[in-house]
């Protein structure tokens, strides 16, 4: 698990590549999502940026897998700006 309230946020989007819903999700439900980064990519044009490409899986409460996404998003690099 990975705490991500370090202050870094996302400055945007490209989108979603894919989105499956596999089971209803109800009124009540207690979902659960998992996060996996699966490929980062500078910027060739504003350095200072990157894309974080990710997968997600939402599960329920009896853990089963009712969501799964493809998405990324754009977040400023570290030390990309510094001097």
């Amino acid at each position: 698990v990975t705490d991500i309230s370090d202050g870094k946020s996302g400055i945007g989007s490209p989108g979603i590549d894919q989105i499956r819903w596999l089971r209803p999700v109800r009124p009540g439900d207690q979902i659960r999502v998992k996060v996996t980064v699966t490929d980062l990519h500078a910027s060739r044009s504003r350095p200072e940026r990157g894309t974080v490409h990710f997968d997600y899986q939402v599960f329920n409460q009896e853990d089963k897998l009712v969501m799964t996404m493809k998405g990324m998003a754009v977040f400023p690099r570290e030390g990309a700006g510094d001097k």
